[in-house]
């Protein structure tokens, strides 16, 4: 199946930029956008439904004639403010909608109406299908050392099951930071690359700069995989856990029926705050770049991983 223009068309790299909670902002998003790729940000970054309006409005017009964005909608039942956010999307006719924690069907077809797309992340293949026949037009395939709330299961073993029944578009995230990994993702069988926690620390992204720093200087042994601080398994820096005066490695066990995307975690130490996100892809991070310099590392990575792979099988 083709993929539709929203993902296809005035992309430099194959490449969504996936929402980051609280450090995705406009300036995040509009300079991805600028650098060719899909920029995106969480709805509830934006502290209330009237400044999600306002920053749609700015981010459409900055990103006029660049590649598209994406707003990314946490459909769990704590999300109190769900309803009200759908209808600025539908009314800014978001072009892309990311539907996390969830499936619901009026969700997409509230963006169908506009002719917006729908892709859901899963972690199994199982929360795909469901996800498809709830009406969700592309998948987003959480595996294992992805940032966030990550799956488990290896890249190539999810993306393969899904691929058995399913031609639509298809993304992967998991520990990709580096070009040779975006070539991977699409090796593997997906048709983008869903890459977040390389933008954790570059200039334009909302994050404090201690927790860009941290980035830069960790690499994968330093994520601890837990759902403590969410109710819901997560990757998370080490150094962020120790600060906020935790055992990274004595984490007790949270209870996911107290999931509450309202308060934002079921912790003391706050998850969007003390306690840091990450995926394992970080130790390809060396320094602060701008997003159009990151991109641009990126676009050089990627076409130089093609070279060597023509090479090799010339």
């Amino acid at each position: 199946m083709a993929l539709p223009p929203a993902l296809s068309s005035s992309l430099s790299l194959p490449v969504v930029a996936s929402p980051l909670f609280i450090c995705s902002g406009p300036e995040l998003v509009i300079a991805q956008c600028q650098a060719g790729i899909v920029g995106s940000f969480p709805a509830l970054n934006a502290r209330s439904t009237e400044l999600l309006s306002a920053w749609l409005d700015r981010i459409a017009e900055e990103t006029a004639g660049f590649a598209p964005f994406a707003v990314n909608q946490i459909v769990h039942r704590s999300n109190a403010r769900l309803e009200a956010d759908m209808e600025v999307i539908v009314a800014h006719k978001v072009p892309i909608v990311i539907t996390s924690l969830g499936a619901r069907p009026e969700v997409n077809e509230a963006v169908h109406s506009y002719g917006g797309i729908v892709l859901h992340d899963v972690i199994t293949n199982e929360f795909a299908r469901k996800a498809i026949e709830k009406g969700a037009d592309g998948l987003i395939a959480v595996a294992a050392g992805a940032g966030g709330h990550a799956g488990t299961q290896s890249p190539f073993a999810l993306v393969q099951e899904i691929r058995e029944w399913f031609d639509g578009p298809l993304l992967l995230s998991g520990a990709i930071a580096h070009g040779r990994s975006v070539l991977a993702a699409q090796a593997a069988g997906a048709d983008l690359a869903y890459v977040g926690s390389a933008f954790l620390s570059t200039t334009e992204a909302n994050t404090d700069d201690a927790y860009k720093q941290m980035i830069v200087d960790s690499t994968a042994k330093d994520i601890v995989y837990s759902n403590l601080f969410t109710g819901i398994h997560g990757n998370y820096l080490r150094g962020s856990i120790e600060a906020a005066g935790l055992d990274p490695d004595a984490l007790p066990e949270s209870d996911p029926s107290a999931m509450n995307f309202g308060s934002g975690g079921n912790s003391k130490a706050k998850a969007w705050k003390d306690i840091w996100g990450s995926g394992q892809g970080i130790g390809s991070i060396k320094q602060s770049l701008s997003v159009a310099d990151l991109v641009a590392q990126l676009k050089v990575q990627y076409d130089d991983a093609v070279d060597q792979l023509v090479g090799k099988t010339a």
